[in-house]
Formats: C-alpha cells, sequence, structure tokens
C-alpha cells in the first residue's frame, strides 16, 4: 500500500510539473514581443526561423518560389504544414500564436515519449542485473524514474523554453528525432523509421542515427556488454576468458547469451524506411514541381546547410571561421569539417554498441557541436536526454563545472553580441569567444559521460565476477 500511495504521489508530482511548465511557456508567449527573442541568433538560425517561414509561405502564396532569395531553406513540407498558421491573426492575440501553441504540444509530446523511453530503458537495464545477480541494484530507489527526471529536464530546461517561445522550428525536429528513438527502442519499425525519415528530412544531420537505431532495433534497448555474460560463464565453469576463446565462442553457445541481434526488426525498419523515404520525396516533389523540382529542393536546402552559404553570427564556430578563410581553401575545410563528423561514427559505435542509446546522445551532441547552424534548440535535446543516464553517470566529473558553463555561456552570449552588433564597443571575437566556450563544454560533456559510462559497465563486470566468485566458496 504504501508502494502504491508514493507512486501515486510522484505521477501527481510529475503531472504538477508538467502543467506548470505549459503555463509558463503559455505566459510567456503574450509577452514574447516585449522578450524578442526571434531576433536572436541562439535560437532562431536560417533553417529553423519562424519569420523566415512565413516569408517562403508569402512567397509561395505570390505564385513565387519559396526558395527565391536567400530567406528560406527549410523543408516544403513545413511550410505546408507551418506556413498556413503564419498568415493567421486572431484579434487581440500575439502574432504567430498558433504556431506557438504548435511547438507548446510539440515540447510537451516529447516529454512524453522521453518518459516512455526513460521506463523502457529503466526495464531493460533492470532485467540485465537481475540476470547478472545484482538485484541490489535493479532495486535501487530513486526520488524520480529517470524518464520522469529527463522529462522534466527538457520540460524546464531554459534553452527549449526559449526555443519554444522564440518562433523556433527547433521543437518539431526534436519531436522527430526522439519519436525515431522511441520507436526504435520499442522496436515498433514504422514508427522508428517515419521519425528517422522526418528527421533526416527536416534536418540532414540525424542521418547518422541510423546506425544506433540498427542496434536498438537488432538487440533491443540498453544492456551490458557481451564480454560481462561472457566474462561470468568462464567464471561459473572456473576458467578464465582469453580473447581467442571469446572471439571464437568455444565456452559460450550463442543462443545462451542473453541478447542475441535480431535482423527482423531491422529489415522490416529497413523497408518502412524506403517506404516512407518515398512517399515524403514525391510529396516534395509535387510541393516543388512548379519551382524547379527536387533537384532545387535539395540544393536550396542540403546544399544550403553543407556549403555554409549564410555566415551570419550563431552558436556554432563555422560562421567566423568560413568569413576569414580563403575562397581557395574553402571546399577543403568544408570537407573537413564536415568529415569530423562521419570520422567519429564509426569508432564510437564500436565502443559503444552495448549501448545504443546511449550512442544515439553522443551522435546527437556530436552533430549539435559540428552542424553548420546550432541554436539553443539543439542543447535542450540531448541536455533532456542526459537525464535517462543519471543512474549510469553518476560518477561524471565536472558536471558541476559543466552546468556553470552552460550557465555563463547563454548569459555572457546575449551582451557579447550586443556589445558587438549595437553599441559597437566589441568586435566579432567577443561573440566568437562565447561560441568557442560553448563547444569546448560539448566536447567535455561527451568525453567525461562516454568516461563515465565505460567505467560504469566496468564496475558491473567486477561485482558480476565478485558475485560469482562468492557463490562458488
Amino acid at each position: 500500500m504504501e508502494a502504491k500511495e508514493q507512486s501515486k504521489k510522484k505521477e501527481l508530482w510529475y503531472w504538477n510539473w508538467l502543467i506548470g511548465s505549459v503555463a509558463l511557456r503559455v505566459i510567456l508567449i503574450y509577452f514574447s514581443n516585449n522578450l524578442n527573442l526571434a531576433s536572436r541568433p541562439e535560437i532562431s538560425t536560417p533553417l529553423t526561423s519562424l519569420r523566415r517561414l512565413a516569408e517562403g509561405y508569402w512567397l509561395k502564396q505570390s505564385s513565387m518560389s519559396p526558395y527565391a532569395g536567400s530567406m528560406y531553406h527549410g523543408s516544403p513540407l513545413l511550410l505546408s504544414l507551418l506556413g498556413p498558421l503564419t498568415a493567421k491573426r486572431i484579434e487581440g492575440q500575439p502574432d504567430h500564436i498558433l504556431c506557438s501553441l504548435v511547438f507548446v504540444i510539440a515540447d510537451v509530446a516529447s516529454a512524453m515519449f522521453i518518459r516512455a523511453t526513460g521506463r523502457n530503458l529503466q526495464i531493460a537495464y533492470g532485467q540485465s542485473l537481475k540476470f547478472l545477480d545484482l538485484v541490489k541494484l535493479s532495486e535501487k530507489s530513486d526520488i524520480l524514474p529517470s524518464g520522469d527526471i529527463a522529462a522534466l529536464v527538457y520540460l524546464w530546461n531554459p534553452f527549449t523554453i526559449v526555443a519554444c517561445v522564440g518562433l523556433s522550428t527547433s521543437p518539431v525536429e526534436n519531436l522527430a528525432i526522439i519519436l525515431s528513438l522511441y520507436g526504435a527502442c520499442r522496436r515498433i519499425a514504422p514508427l522508428a523509421a517515419f521519425g528517422w525519415v522526418m528527421a533526416t528530412h527536416l534536418s540532414l544531420y540525424p542521418v547518422i542515427l541510423i546506425i544506433p537505431m540498427i542496434l536498438l532495433l537488432g538487440y533491443g534497448p540498453d544492456t551490458p556488454p557481451r564480454k560481462l555474460f561472457l566474462q561470468r560463464k568462464y567464471v561459473e565453469v572456473g576458467d578464465t576468458p582469453s580473447n581467442d576463446r571469446c572471439q571464437q565462442g568455444e565456452a559460450v553457445d550463442q543462443p545462451e547469451l542473453p541478447y542475441v541481434f535480431s535482423w527482423r526488426p531491422v529489415i522490416h525498419f529497413l523497408f518502412w524506411t524506403s517506404l516512407w523515404l518515398v512517399y515524403v520525396l514525391v510529396l516534395c516533389g509535387v510541393s516543388v514541381k512548379q519551382y524547379g523540382g527536387l533537384w532545387e529542393l535539395f540544393k536550396r536546402t542540403y546544399g544550403f546547410m553543407l556549403t555554409v552559404q549564410d555566415l551570419s553570427p550563431n552558436m556554432g564556430v563555422l560562421w567566423y571561421f568560413f568569413a576569414e578563410v580563403f575562397d581557395f581553401f574553402r571546399n577543403f575545410f568544408l570537407i573537413v569539417f564536415h568529415g569530423n563528423i562521419l570520422f567519429m561514427i564509426l569508432p564510437l559505435a564500436i565502443r559503444l554498441k552495448h549501448r545504443p542509446f546511449f550512442l544515439a546522445f553522443v551522435y546527437i551532441v556530436i552533430s549539435s557541436m559540428l552542424k553548420s547552424y546550432p541554436s539553443v534548440g539543439d542543447s535542450a535535446l540531448y541536455l533532456g536526454l542526459l537525464g535517462l543516464f543519471v543512474n549510469e553517470l553518476a560518477d561524471m566529473k565536472f558536471s558541476f563545472f559543466l552546468f556553470c558553463g552552460y550557465i555563463g555561456v547563454s548569459l555572457l552570449s546575449p551582451v557579447m553580441h550586443n556589445l558587438w552588433i549595437w553599441r559597437g564597443t566589441g568586435n566579432a571575437n567577443f561573440y566568437f569567444a562565447t561560441a568557442m566556450a560553448y563547444a569546448c563544454l560539448q566536447i567535455i560533456l561527451v568525453v567525461e559521460s562516454v568516461s563515465a559510462m565505460l567505467n560504469h559497465d566496468r564496475k558491473l563486470r567486477k561485482l558480476s565476477a565478485t558475485k560469482v566468485l562468492d557463490g562458488k566458496t
């Protein structure tokens, strides 16, 4: 009875905080004109600005290409969805009130999917610990489940709130990414494929998430490393796990392992991915048929992202670098910067294949750091997902430093931008310094989180071996 009452209290507490986050967003929406968040380069980028989307919709309504000029570079499907809402005005209400409500709904939906994903991960983690006879760790009680913590962190994160209130389309992009990861975690192939196709269509960079999604579909939610189970089997038979025998699989039969890769959900996922991809391409082709076709669409959207044509200031580092580099070397450094993301995919996948959801988190942080037009909405996504690993990353170093660093960058970035652009008492280096600090914080977050996760796996390995040895004696 006490356990049920506590769970009810936690549930009520969670919903109270969720309703509070929605109320805060609605209040801030009515004061959005005074806050002037839509013009902040940290919030709205050339790809996520709703003002640019409204301009593209106006061009389309005027029988012109929405990609004419250099204003809109987003998805034609998003233009068809949000464009009519930008043209509608309700007397006595703030501008773009309908779009703002759509972003609020997207944030709430993202939080609910994060919460559901956290529960699935927690169940899978508990089952793995029980298989290893580490029941005490699996029964460790927390103030709130990790899924609830992650959902509330996402909803109450100032980055998430300003992205929602600042008329940025980041909440929609984040929802597509979270939807794909939720579908992969639950092994719902059509949902995972739809989320991945839409996320890639909207932002391109989520294309790298196909690797952790395949691992999630094949192995299921996060599990301890395979060598942990191999070691446990060797200890039980009184042998030591040599590398040759582990690789040849002499000591452990493959079916005896609790987690074996299954190709069936992966094949279903690839089938549904191709289906959704064709469907999206057909819709896009119909939308831009009279404006140059799909080739013009790819050139104006993905080509715009990859070639970094707009050098307006943002939270990234590419705008400053390509403003200074000679045109002769521009293509070379474009390959270098975008290649950095690709070079990290395979090594991380090999090392973290037993933690596919955490691997997806790392990929999101890296792409948020190296993408051409980052915003605080990207940080809101991975900081929310970070809450799903509160137990595994409990010993992560520099947590307080990272917390203070993000606060410092959030406060200094508007100040430096004002000194440079409006007061004229500074220069571009002032604002770029905050962008460099922001990138360094993300690097530290990736390095320390990966290190903490690997240390956590080593502790599980030692505890499991000790448990078996104690049982034998």
